[in-house]
């Protein structure tokens, strides 16, 4: 039975990928066929990603992870295209030095470098890095953070005195390659963290709830934006089991968890609901709410990734077309960029890249040798004249 392709739409959707700085496997919930969070890894997943057509990786940020701006840097050099989304993160480092930092690996990366806001949502790890404030009061110092991070970025000498932050003569020698600076990111879900994005950043992110939900959440944004006389673009974060036929795909989903224990869920859900103050957490934990039999939240819409994990807990899971259809789905609510991710990283990059692509409109730019050579992977002649692998020119 042959299948009509989907036409692809006519803005292809901007496609970034993630480094697992925190590990890496098979399986979640158990050691079994784990890769270590070692940086020759890292560079694996990157320099592939940089082949096969990403437009940037997502580094995550906390204590479990390894630092994403020294694995940045280390990762800017060895790759070509790649741009990445690194953790801003005020109350944990002091806006000047934040703009040094910022300003140096733009320069070093040509250019290639995104900040992502991060105000944190665990006060027990915040603890651990000297931050105290509750839930609101940390974007309200992410305000101040902002002010003075963006002023030293676009040139000014800055002077403040402020609630959280008091600078004098405060300057950038060494200006970035994007001006006025690197675009901002930012993902939360509750009003204190709305209003930041609305005043200060360019793409707002969401984790992947259902399509309603994620219609809602932007709605609301871009209400607070307009009224400051300012847009954003909108990004969502999502894991991906996509898979020729239906049947591998969910397949796939149940043996990604086929080790997580009841245990392991039930202490994990704990354990979010009592460490941490984000409203994106709670909102993750409220679509399966900790049982295996609730895992279906919408269509190709799977949960079972937030059983056990922080922070985005949901994967399109299906064939390329079912896929790229919930995909649209999400554009036409004002989605422009997806940051996906798969387990493992590596193995998953190329499934995504070579059968959602397609299916998405997007060029992977994989290679520079002709789609329609014959090699032992074809039906075509080998040997003789008829053989040669020509260079696209």
């Amino acid at each position: 039975m042959s299948v009509t392709p989907l036409r692809p739409p006519a803005d292809p959707i901007s496609f970034f990928w993630f480094i697992p700085t925190h590990g890496d496997g098979s399986y979640l919930g158990s050691e079994r066929q784990q890769r270590p969070a070692e940086f020759p890894y890292f560079k694996q997943v990157a320099q592939a990603v940089d082949q096969l057509g990403y437009e940037g990786v997502l580094l995550p940020t906390g204590q479990s992870c390894e630092d994403s701006w020294i694995t940045a840097t280390g990762l800017a050099l060895v790759t070509e295209r790649l741009k990445y989304l690194v953790a801003l993160r005020p109350g944990v480092v002091s806006p000047a030095s934040a703009a040094r930092q910022t300003a140096a690996l733009d320069r070093l990366s040509g250019g290639r470098l995104l900040l992502n806001v991060v105000c944190g949502g665990n006060p027990a790890e915040l603890a651990g890095d000297g931050v105290f404030l509750p839930h609101d009061e940390r974007y309200a110092q992410a305000d101040e953070f902002l002010r003075i991070w963006r002023g030293l970025l676009s040139g000014e000498t800055v002077t403040t005195h402020g609630k959280y932050y008091s600078i004098e003569n405060g300057r950038l020698d060494f200006p970035p390659v994007q001006s006025p600076h690197p675009p901002l990111w930012f993902g939360g879900s509750s009003d204190a963290g709305q209003e930041i994005a609305a005043e200060h950043t360019d793409t707002y992110l969401t984790w992947g709830e259902p399509v309603a939900s994620v219609a809602e959440k932007i709605e609301r944004a871009r209400a607070k934006a307009a009224a400051r006389g300012r847009k954003l673009n909108f990004g969502i974060r999502l894991h991906f089991i996509v898979r020729e036929t239906e049947e591998e795909a969910w397949a796939a989903a149940d043996r990604l968890i086929s080790r997580v224990s009841d245990e392991q869920i039930a202490a994990a859900q704990k354990r979010f609901g009592q460490q941490m103050d984000s409203e994106g957490q709670k909102r993750m934990a409220a679509l399966h709410g900790g049982r295996r039999d609730n895992l279906i939240v919408g269509p190709n819409l799977w949960a079972g990734v937030g059983l056990v994990r922080t922070g985005a807990g949901t994967a399109l899971v299906g064939t390329p077309d079912q896929v790229a259809e919930r995909l649209r789905e999400y554009q036409a609510v004002g989605i422009g960029t997806v940051i996906g991710s798969g387990y493992p990283h590596l193995e998953e990059a190329y499934r995504v890249a070579e059968l959602l692509f397609p299916a998405l409109g997007i060029d992977g730019r994989r290679s520079g040798l002709r789609q329609s050579i014959a090699n032992e992977f074809t039906v075509g002649q080998h040997g003789g004249t008829g053989s040669r692998l020509q260079a696209a020119s």
